[in-house]
């Protein structure tokens, strides 16, 4: 999970997930274009993410094509899901605390 963390954590990579999320298995070329980074530095960031298995890729002729692996950062949310669970609970504490205060005032 280390390494989930470590490629997301950069912001161009968290693009070019919501590149491939958004529009499907892409080229190196396609990953770019959108960016202002070289398809060199895309490259690095490729490897990064499919060395965190996020990313695969198989070559179509000259082209590698990437894809979205999905399933490691469910295992992150996974383990995020009992964090959220307490920040909700938090969350409607404050809600009805604040909301038991503005009856009061209405109140006076």
């Amino acid at each position: 999970m280390i390494d989930v963390f470590h490629a997301v954590a950069d912001p161009t990579r968290r693009l070019i997930l919501s590149s491939l999320r958004e529009r499907g298995p892409l080229s190196v070329t396609a990953l770019s274009a959108p960016l202002p980074i070289s398809r060199q530095a895309v490259t690095k960031h490729l490897d990064i993410l499919e060395a965190a298995r996020l990313v695969g890729r198989a070559t179509r002729g000259r082209e590698r094509i990437h894809h979205l692996h999905s399933e490691p950062l469910r295992a992150v949310e996974d383990w995020l899901a009992p964090y959220r669970a307490a920040w909700d609970g938090r969350l409607a504490g404050l809600r009805t605390h604040l909301d038991e205060g503005e009856d009061e005032r209405a109140d006076d």
